[in-house]
């Protein structure tokens, strides 16, 4: 059992993460690209990567996209720019389906373990234990990091074969978007036909609509607080990694480009770091009645 834990990105979902693991008593050494993020997060600081990894045994990744895992691994102070035999990393990074090949391959390199372990689920969940991960890479790898997975996950699924486990999390967030989307045209469509927004929560979570995306996201939509847990930024980013898979698949999707657009759209209208739910303002403006 590695008893040193590196930790890197502290967005919304990676705070989240992270604090859990100190709360079940991980010593945890961390570092971010913004430092203040790491303010109020009880664990030691460090200048760089390189260090993280100088200081660490396993190492946690939670980035924005496959470009901010590059540059973490490979950077001028990555991770692998010092030496890293017998070490493992834990990504739990939406990547891109073709890099995160290329990351299993360099990792293994340099002497380590690489294992791809997306996570569904967000703040909420994370802060209980209860996301779901998805992992792929060497299976004595994924045995001896079931520890630390096990504190933030509550139901993971080993995948096995590389780039399982992040295609599989494309096509969880083509349900995620879509549903979302949906969800929040049907409340802005509902109230042009004259019902008011919590009776429509009301109904929606009684019948067709009942879901964790809906009960996650209720009081937001309600009160149209928008804080970001997962990001419209974030969710357009995967909608586009899932759009280049099918193309590479020659799998025509229907709902996924659409959803797509939508969430382009809302990112034009300054909604991108606003969190996902916040499509409701695209869709209540769709919506409103042409005089």
């Amino acid at each position: 059992m590695d008893a040193r834990i590196g930790f890197i990105g502290l967005g919304n979902l990676g705070r989240a993460i992270a604090e859990r693991l100190v709360r079940e008593g991980v010593d945890l050494t961390v570092w971010n690209r913004t430092r203040q993020k790491s303010a109020g997060v009880e664990a030691s600081w460090v200048d760089s990567p390189r260090e993280v990894a100088a200081a660490t045994d396993t190492i946690v990744l939670n980035l924005f996209d496959s470009a901010a895992v590059r540059a973490v691994l490979i950077g001028s102070d990555g991770i692998l720019t010092r030496s890293f035999g017998g070490k493992t990393i834990i990504d739990t990074t939406t990547n891109h389906f073709s890099e995160v090949l290329e990351f299993h391959e360099v990792v293994a390199r340099a002497g380590g373990s690489y294992l791809e372990a997306p996570v569904l689920g967000s703040v909420g969940p994370a802060s209980q234990g209860a996301l779901t991960i998805l992992v792929s890479g060497v299976q004595t790898s994924y045995s001896r990091a079931l520890w630390i997975l096990q504190k933030f996950g509550k139901a993971i699924f080993y995948l096995g074969e590389p780039g399982r486990a992040t295609r599989m999390k494309l096509v969880n967030n083509l349900v995620l978007g879509s549903f979302m989307a949906t969800l929040a045209e049907a409340i802005a469509f509902g109230e042009c036909a004259g019902i008011a927004r919590d009776q429509i929560l009301e109904i929606l979570s009684a019948g067709a609509g009942n879901s964790t995306v809906l009960n996650g996201k209720k009081e937001k939509l309600l009160r149209e607080d928008f804080s970001p847990h997962f990001s419209c930024g974030a969710i357009q980013k995967d909608l586009r990694y899932l759009d280049e898979l099918a193309r590479y698949l020659g799998c025509h999707l229907t709902m996924g480009p659409a959803t797509g657009e939508l969430f382009a759209e809302a990112i034009s209208s300054g909604l991108m770091q606003q969190d996902f739910s916040s499509v409701y303002r695209v869709l209540k403006d769709h919506c409103a009645p042409r005089l």
